[in-house]
């Protein structure tokens, strides 16, 4: 089984060149699952036969006439296919469907092969991907991290390469908490822009279906090729056509949370990935302002603590009744405090509402995109255990007030913490801001994956680099360093000795000045400071970029001297990676502006030539010798 199964785009590209067929793509497809056997990621699959035949089918059908043409995917299984059972995560409550839902019913005819239907929390029921009778569903990056829920399966599904996108359910955010903790792209689109027609409803006024993919392209693709307003839908809206268009991310107005009002439970690491986010998104937007998010999470508490959660009953109590032991105990605690709102609460919670929306409205006159964290923190399947309503609702805060406020919403893969767990970010907007939050998710999610152009190897190829804290293989982090911890330098063996490779050269954005600042050894301390974006006192200093393990991230920053910091430094290809700055007090008087020449390699060159007993290290060679290592078999340019 290949680690991915292909985007869209690389699986339509091979259709059209004859490179593969769909009768191909269904044994690849049928290894992977077989390979997968006994994990909880499926309730039920398509038989293979059914699946060749499908595929059979399309084989005989010009891949350029439909838009999704053998695009493999998956539905969570609260959302009807017909023929097949839908459980909602409780095999008592199952029912064959007689036909399919209107959102699946439009992927098949665009080309899209069913492979079949995803684990979920109980009755859409829970953030954590633990509550199914089915088992628990991991995290992609394993170590007991729980996967997030209710999408569990699907997001899982996608993570692991089995298909190429799947359908979730999003209510309080289990189309984005999911895509968060196994770091792909969760869509979360403005509510009736996908049917929910032939979907076992959750809270039926708030539901909305999702979409899970690897990258934002696929995942819009999927959402046009869906959506559709249906009469069997009384929920359903269109896309109004000044939507379709979307606006370009430097005409967009950014709003950030106040530090005061975000909460990361104590997770340092996750804190760190959310500035680092910001900060990128900061260089792609036309302006960035503080926003108060206490309305926003005002609105979220109403989900679970307002009559809302007496909706989630209103559509299974009779079968609560009537099978009570058939519900996990923790989905029917939580269903059983609906019984404790009537009428007159249920009018209340929604002019409470209304206040808040009208709150939140205002602000919306301010910003065109709202960025949190998807979750504040992560937890392991044993700690969502220890208290599973509480930690259900610390991994909601910042995506169950969505639905109630009528936002859509987009997460994307924003790195890792030094602790190797997943990061990401949320885009919301309001309603039918779909395309919008789409190009801006691109352009956020693009900045972290563009290869170093001038790292070649002995071809000239670039060699495979992603940056912005992106693991280069599995769970490794890029560092950009620009003095004494490169190659060959005295302090190099600070990062080979926990195991960083060297991944190659480059540059920084012209943003930078370089300052040699004496030390008592006289070799001197390089201090990497930025200038205002807005001056033209900036210059590309030369940097390499080693790979180290997450896991010694921690280790690594500890060592780090004042008033030197790890930080996010801009590359001149437009990523951010974590690198060595300076705090700017330390460029004083004292400290030699050696910007001019380019890096520290440069300078020390230049003044051994010169005979500068500046640089002591020129005592005992001349540092040009350092020859650089190669970098996939040539030199590092």
């Amino acid at each position: 089984m290949p680690e991915r199964i292909g985007s869209i785009s690389e699986l339509r590209s091979a259709y059209r060149e004859h490179r593969l067929t769909p009768v191909d793509l269904t044994e690849t497809v049928l290894e992977g699952l077989a390979g997968r056997a006994g994990e909880p990621v499926w309730i039920s699959t398509v038989s293979p036969d059914d699946l060749r035949a499908r595929a059979a089918v399309l084989a005989d059908t010009d891949p350029q006439t439909l838009p999704l043409y053998g695009i493999p995917f998956a539905v969570k299984d609260n959302i009807d296919v017909a023929g097949m059972v839908t459980t909602a995560g409780c095999p008592d409550f199952g029912y064959r469907a007689t036909e399919d839902a209107p959102v699946v019913r439009r992927l098949l005819d665009a080309g899209a092969l069913l492979v079949g239907k995803t684990n979920l929390d109980q009755f859409a029921t829970g953030l954590t991907g633990s509550r199914s009778p089915y088992g628990s569903v991991e995290s992609v990056f394993g170590g007991g991290l729980v996967s997030g829920g209710s999408s569990s399966g699907s997001a899982v599904a996608v993570a692991t390469g089995q298909v190429t996108f799947a359908l979730g359910t999003d209510t309080a955010g289990s189309g984005r908490v999911p895509a968060a903790l196994n770091g792909i792209v969760g869509l979360k689109p403005t509510r009736g822009l996908l049917s929910t027609a032939g979907v076992v409803p959750a809270c039926r006024s708030l539901d909305c279906v999702s979409v899970f993919a690897t990258d934002v392209a696929d995942a819009t693709e999927v959402l046009h090729a869906a959506r559709a307003v249906t009469t069997a839908d009384p929920w359903g809206r269109p896309l109004p056509a000044a939507s379709l268009a979307s606006r370009a991310p430097e005409t967009l107005r950014l709003g950030v949370p106040r530090t005061a009002d975000l909460e990361f439970f104590g997770d340092a690491g996750q804190a760190v990935r959310f500035a680092a986010g910001v900060h990128r998104l900061r260089d792609l937007v036309d302006t960035v302002r503080q926003v108060p998010l206490a309305p926003f999470l005002a609105a979220g508490d109403l989900l679970y603590q307002g009559p809302w959660v007496a909706e989630r009953l209103a559509g299974l109590d009779d079968f609560l009744r009537t099978h009570p032991e058939s519900v996990l105990p923790v989905t029917r605690t939580v269903l059983e405090t609906g019984r404790r709102y009537d009428a007159v609460d249920a009018f209340r919670g929604r002019h409470r509402l209304r206040e808040l929306r009208a709150e939140v409205d205002r602000w919306w006159q301010e910003m065109d995109v709202l960025v949190v964290p998807t979750v504040g923190t992560t937890f392991t399947l044993a700690e969502v255990a220890e208290d599973p309503i509480g930690r259900n609702a610390v991994l909601g805060r910042y995506t169950q007030f969505a639905n109630l406020l009528d936002l859509a919403a987009v997460t994307v893969p924003n790195g890792f913490t030094a602790d190797g767990r997943p990061a990401s970010l949320t885009l919301i907007g309001p309603a039918f801001s779909d395309t919008t939050l789409a190009r801006l998710a691109a352009a956020c999610a693009g900045a972290d994956a563009h290869p170093v152009a001038e790292s070649t190897s002995g071809n000239g190829a670039a060699p495979p680099i992603r940056g912005g804290g992106v693991p280069t293989g599995r769970r490794e982090v890029l560092i950009a360093v620009v003095g004494r911890h490169l190659s060959g330098e005295s302090r190099n063996t600070d990062l080979t000795d926990l195991g960083a490779t060297l991944a190659g050269t480059t540059r920084t954005a012209p943003l930078y000045r370089l300052y040699r600042m004496p030390t008592p050894d006289g070799e001197g301390l390089p201090g990497l400071v930025r200038v205002a974006s807005a001056t033209p006192d900036g210059h590309g200093i030369e940097v390499e970029l080693w790979s180290l393990p997450t896991s010694a991230v921690g280790g690594f920053l500890a060592g780090v001297p004042a008033p030197l910091s790890l930080g996010w430094v801009r590359l001149h290809d437009g990523r951010h990676v974590l690198g060595f700055l300076c705090e700017a007090y330390a460029a004083g008087p004292e400290a030699e502006d050696i910007s001019a020449t380019g890096g520290w390699r440069a300078y020390r060159r230049l003044t051994c030539k010169e005979g500068s007993p500046a640089n002591a290290s020129c005592i005992a060679g001349d540092p040009s010798s350092h020859r650089r290592p190669t970098v996939n078999g040539g030199d590092a340019a």
